[in-house]
């Protein structure tokens, strides 16, 4: 089947990128200078990423909240106008179908979800739906995320009100003469922005974006090792149907009501694990010797197997590698020595605290 193209497609070969397949979609992976480059300049001033391929869903009516908290452990009335809240769709023994973004806009809830899990998560959600509840799943909408300590000061020049908007916050804005709306927040660990606008001028709005000299274009390889110094995790790795978010460090995902009443899909498992702990949690992984591990590869203590790894690569920002994995319980504080085993091959790792590179959002 052929892949799906962003509106950003002729965009991203006017300006060198390298497309891949990914989800479905044919995406940037990088451009002329590089993945390290492109990350790099992300952290040190903005980089603009295509995320159009995430799938930008709205829910109206007066059952709309409850019909989310029936599928997430969000307490949905406390989401207040102007706010987003990372949430997850849960399973009945409480593990990760899908982490989202649920935002309240205009007394509408929009979500976005990952491009992955888009046809799951749609399925999902339309299988919830009653005569309370209407689903629009806003395909005529492109997303770009601007992301770095400079992305204010482009966001700004653009014509961005930035007055009190703070993280995970949502607003409009008139962005370059195109009505947009705006979250800031994002998927590297920096401070940013995504954009939301009509599909039809994602291209001249993000021309104008990259002709500030603050502004690096990144691709998909970029994103990836950005949110792995993060230690944000990515379903298919650090997430999925078996992984709970007590295990994937994710505590912070269960609203305080929800937890007191117990009425979320897997609660019960959950909140076990939340009173009694779980038997390996997500932690960071420094290898040593300068040799990368990757997904996949078995953790060991003395010959015997203590975990996994979910994620690895280079961490530009370190300059060295690193990796995120799930470890016993009992060995995931930071600095304990363990070994990565690849085909019978072992790399020693030791254990650090997430994440790797701290997060630099703007909270007040």
């Amino acid at each position: 089947m052929e892949s799906r193209r962003t509106p950003l497609h002729d965009f991203h070969l006017a300006h060198g990128a390298k497309m891949v397949p990914f989800a479905g979609w044919d995406m940037p992976v990088q451009y002329a200078d590089g993945i390290r480059a492109e990350h790099l300049a992300t952290r040190a001033s903005t980089g603009l990423f295509d995320v159009s391929h995430m799938a930008q869903v709205w829910l109206t009516g007066p059952g709309a909240g409850a019909m989310l908290e029936r599928l997430t452990p969000t307490d949905t009335g406390a989401i207040a106008e102007g706010r987003v809240r990372y949430s997850l769709f849960l399973n009945d023994a409480g593990g990760v179908l899908d982490d989202l973004m649920i935002a309240r806009h205009n007394d509408i809830l929009q979500l976005v979800v990952n491009a992955g899990r888009a046809d799951h998560d749609i399925g999902l959600l339309r299988a919830s739906l009653d005569s309370s509840v209407t689903m629009d799943v806003r395909s005529d909408l492109a997303l770009l995320a601007l992301q770095g300590p400079a992305s204010p000061q482009v966001l700004a020049r653009l014509g961005g009100d930035l007055d009190g908007f703070t993280f995970m916050q949502i607003r409009n804005m008139t962005l370059a003469g195109t009505e947009c709306v705006v979250t800031r927040s994002g998927y590297t660990g920096e401070d940013g922005f995504e954009i939301s606008m009509p599909a039809s001028h994602a291209p001249d709005l993000a021309s104008a974006i990259a002709a500030d000299a603050d502004v690096t274009l990144a691709g998909l390889g970029a994103r990836d090792t950005l949110r792995l110094e993060a230690g944000l995790p990515l379903w298919g790795h650090e997430l999925d149907e078996s992984i709970t978010p007590i295990a994937a460090g994710l505590r912070f995902a269960l609203s305080k009501r929800r937890r007191e009443a117990g009425d979320f899909p897997g609660a019960a498992t959950i909140m076990a694990e939340w009173n009694n702990g779980t038997a390996r949690i997500l932690t960071g992984l420094l290898p040593q010797g300068g040799r990368p591990v990757r997904d996949g590869a078995e953790l060991a203590l003395d010959g015997k197997t203590v975990g996994a790894v979910t994620s690895g690569g280079f961490a530009p920002t370190l300059d060295a590698p690193a990796a995120l994995g799930f470890v016993d319980a009992g060995l995931a504080a930071p600095g304990t020595n363990l070994m990565a085993v690849v085909r019978g091959r072992e790399t020693p790792v030791v254990t650090a605290a997430l994440p790797l590179v701290p997060h630099r959002y703007v909270r007040n």
